[in-house]
């Protein structure tokens, strides 16, 4: 299971990677369980139930056949990904996220609350990331180990968490949200958290142990321990403890709970949108545990989960801050763009099961400048509240599309400016290792490959403008402080 988890992690969005899979056996319902319909399955393993899903919603939306996605290895493929600028652009003209749908122009923040960002959210629903239900179940918080421990050279108490998801209405069906917490052991009150979509050594953080984790060569300090040096708590959420990172796992997880294990309408939830609910779930239990500012939770992912970090920063308002990194297309990258992983890619069988079904019609028969939202406007739907956009080089992060991700951020500007805070400051993409983090959204593409580890430093720095600790006596070693 945690060997399919790091593969998961660690290999980028393409066509190529694939999340883990999730096992499908499920416990028995108990003996005195009303009788519910059992899971539907489509027969043969993963893949084969993958496709089998992929066809049916192609069924279900009245399409034969969609375009091929972008190959992001083989350069002697037709279908390579396109690297070249001049081609990037074949829809230049975005939606204005400040004019309804009526015409008329959103001149002030009550025209954005009330009448243009619920028409944005409601195209998001619907067309890109699917509805979450009206009523989901609730999660019980189970605290299920306590440790005294030291990250580094800072002490610090970590608990082992599981949220245990309602399952009366649908026994067949367990989720079990798998989180860890740790705090500074000498805090004298509730302290900021920063929360990972992670996996690896589970409380440990996503690519590796404590300081080894987000730098090159080394003991360099991890982003963990660069947390707790600026009086901070840190988390990791585990999403496919959520809902699986596969296609056949749709009638499992929370989304097959909810669905009571059965197949997806064209405007259900996916993958995305329940990682982001499970990170709302989270945020829950910090809202009850003495140990956290609730107030001051900020959310990080990397790849596909930094797609699902900025939806989640989107739609909950509570989360105070987000670092979005290598999120790519169906995250910060502009849907319209030609660069790298395209439309297509999230239209296939392999990645579908991110979005709403809804969204495969844009990879055919519809195209791409037919999307009624883009980017853009899922980074506008996080303002007033602070975000920092992060990729790597052309060199080993082409696929995700900095560009595309700088352009989507400087287009967010507007409405950033409308509710009183400050954009980039530019609309010019600019040289790499560039930092933007001046205004209220801010950018850095760095010079290291498809990885977040670069850029924490500058999200942190970023981060501590809005984020502050009054409550930690902690006292590492000098050469440990990195505030």
């Amino acid at each position: 299971m945690w060997i399919a988890s790091i593969v998961g992690v660690c290999a980028f969005a393409s066509p190529l990677a694939r999340g883990a899979d999730a096992s499908t056996n499920q416990p028995a319902a108990p003996s005195n369980a009303v009788a519910t319909p059992a899971p539907a399955r489509l027969g043969g393993g993963n893949n084969a139930a993958t496709e089998a899903d992929h066809k049916r919603m192609m069924d279900l939306l009245g399409i034969t056949s969609i375009r091929r996605g972008r190959d992001g290895m083989d350069k002697q493929s037709p279908y390579y990904a396109n690297y070249d600028e001049a081609k990037a652009n074949p829809f230049p003209q975005l939606p204005d996220p400040l004019v309804l749908k009526d015409g008329r122009k959103v001149t002030t923040p009550a025209m954005w609350w009330e009448q243009r960002r619920p028409e944005i959210v409601e195209d998001f629903d619907r067309e890109i990331y699917g509805r979450v239900p009206k009523d989901t179940p609730r999660v019980n918080w189970e605290v299920t180990g306590t440790t005294n421990e030291t990250n580094g050279s800072f002490a610090v108490i970590t608990k082992k968490l599981a949220g245990h998801v309602d399952n009366s209405a649908y026994p067949s069906i367990a989720v079990n949200i798998q989180l860890t917490l740790s705090t500074p052991a000498g805090a004298t009150g509730p302290v900021p958290v920063m929360m990972q979509f992670g996996f690896l050594g589970f409380g440990r953080g996503a690519f590796g142990g404590f300081g080894r984790t987000n730098r090159f060569g080394g003991n360099a300090p991890s982003w963990q321990q660069e947390v707790l040096a600026k009086g901070w708590g840190y988390a990791v959420i585990v999403p496919n403890s959520i809902q699986a990172d596969n296609g056949a796992g749709l009638t499992s997880g929370i989304i097959g709970l909810v669905n009571h294990g059965q197949l997806r309408k064209a405007d259900d939830w996916g993958a995305l949108r329940a990682w982001a609910w499970g990170a709302s779930r989270a945020l829950d239990y910090f809202e009850t545990d003495k140990a956290v500012d609730a107030r001051q939770v900020g959310l990080e992912g990397h790849s596909r989960y930094g797609k699902a970090t900025l939806v989640a920063m989107a739609y909950d308002p509570r989360f105070a801050i987000a670092y979005i990194s290598s999120s790519g297309e169906g995250g910060a990258k502009l849907h319209r763009r030609d660069w790298g992983e395209i439309v297509e890619n999230l239209a296939g069988s392999g990645e579908y099961h991110w979005m709403a079904g809804n969204f495969i019609k844009y990879g055919g028969p519809l195209h791409w400048n037919d999307l009624p939202v883009d980017s853009h406007e899922l980074i506008a739907m996080c303002a007033p509240r602070p975000v920092f956009i992060s990729a790597g080089s052309t060199n080993g992060d082409a696929w995700v599309d900095a560009k595309g991700s700088f352009m989507a951020a400087a287009a967010a500007g507007p409405v950033y400016t409308l509710l009183g805070k400050k954009d980039m400051g530019t609309t010019e993409f600019p040289p790499i290792e560039t930092t933007l983090i001046d205004g209220d959204i801010a950018f850095r593409q760095h010079s290291g490959g498809h990885t977040d580890a670069p850029n924490w430093p500058t999200f942190l720095q970023f981060a501590g403008r809005y984020i502050k600790s009054l409550s930690v006596n902690n006292s590492p070693r000098q050469d440990s402080n990195r505030d």
